[in-house]
């Protein structure tokens, strides 16, 4: 309602009496049948809150999550206030992790990628409104954000980063969490990492190094029963203090390590 009607959650409140249009009515029972067909309210109202901002998401991005933010918590740890630093974001959809850390950490020189020319469409317009003065897809000033529609490294050439962050598709192709709730509605290609779920991940550890200065951090997150394979994965392609965390309902949620080379 509070879409429909253009007005916030207190205005609503204060004018209980208030009768809806015609053209407002029907616009309000069109948003509850697609709601009861399934279709995710983030989609429907067309934003989403991460970490204090309010994000425009369609569905060509996938919606951002609470359990998201760990990544950025710990993404913000290895990037001091006062320091320069570079950040690669691989796989950004909506933008919500690059704009977030460039939000806390207006020194930063950020690049955020994603194969789809559609999500960075979304990326870049998050970026304009909650990023003043960052321009859309071109090279940007420092502590504003460079979109580059890239298959993970593939058009990075010769960049090197002090830290890269992802939040890669990590689901199996054969989940039945696929056919429930609102990842129904999601790009799939944004979900499915392949059979077991790890291609992605597998791809981002075994070549994220090259684009790694000597000392750089790669975080990313994976699915709850991947901790154990993501560790080792990183142990196999030689990072040092390799770590994993858990998100707040207790769940392995993250893993990373730090480039020695």
């Amino acid at each position: 309602m509070q879409r429909v009607l253009r007005r916030s959650h207190a205005q609503l409140i204060a004018h209980p009496e208030y009768l809806l249009t015609v053209t407002e009515l029907a616009g309000f029972e069109l948003l509850l049948r697609r709601r009861e067909a399934g279709e995710p309210v983030a989609y429907l109202i067309g934003e989403r809150e991460f970490f204090g901002l309010s994000f425009t998401v369609t569905p060509d991005v996938l919606i951002p999550r609470p359990e998201t933010e760990l990544l950025v918590e710990l993404a913000l740890l290895h990037l001091p206030e006062d320091a320069l630093r570079s950040v690669l974001d691989l796989g950004t959809g909506s933008g919500a992790i690059a704009i977030t850390l460039a939000a806390r950490r207006p020194l930063l020189d950020l690049v955020a990628t994603d194969e789809s020319a559609d999500a960075l469409r979304v990326a870049a317009s998050n970026a304009r409104r909650l990023l003043p003065s960052t321009p859309t897809l071109a090279l940007p000033r420092r502590g504003q954000i460079r979109f580059l529609e890239s298959e993970w490294f593939s058009e990075l050439g010769s960049l090197r980063f002090d830290l890269i962050v992802a939040n890669p598709p990590y689901v199996a192709a054969n989940d039945p969490h696929l056919e429930q709730g609102d990842v129904r509605f999601e790009p799939r290609s944004a979900l499915i990492g392949g059979g077991d779920g790890l291609r992605c991940i597998r791809h981002i550890v075994a070549h994220a190094r090259e684009y790694l200065k000597p000392g750089g951090w790669l975080l990313f997150e994976h699915g709850y029963d991947q901790a154990d394979a993501c560790c080792a994965l990183l142990q196999a392609a030689a990072y040092v203090d390799i770590l994993s965390r858990r998100d707040l309902a207790g769940i392995p949620r993250l893993a990373g390590g730090r480039s020695w080379t």
